[in-house]
């Protein structure tokens, strides 16, 4: 599965990054459907400490599933994302076998 980083106005470090394909690709091992997935790194110019944005939108069959999930580092962010997106994941598996 291809997995696309694109971090908005910074550039994510290598250890970010590997982070995120580690994680992301064990989403495509829950299901072979998976073509491709996009993630989105964004820091909001807010005085919050949960400023980092992460957003995962995961391409399979026929069907996108999407995930937008903020928090105090990226690493939060993705892992949060990435939970809902296996969520997703096991109701979209469901409804393929039915």
């Amino acid at each position: 599965m291809k997995v696309n980083i694109n971090s908005v106005q910074f550039k994510a470090d290598k250890k970010l990054e590997n982070f995120i394909e580690r994680k992301v690709g064990k989403l495509s091992s829950m299901y072979e459907g998976v073509i491709e997935s996009e993630v989105t790194l964004r820091v909001e110019k807010s005085e919050s400490k949960n400023n980092k944005i992460t957003e995962i939108r995961l391409e399979v069959k026929g069907y996108d599933l999407y995930a937008k999930k903020q928090s105090s580092s990226f690493e939060a962010a993705t892992d949060t994302a990435i939970d809902a997106l296996k969520k997703q994941l096991e109701k979209y598996k469901s409804k393929m076998k039915k």
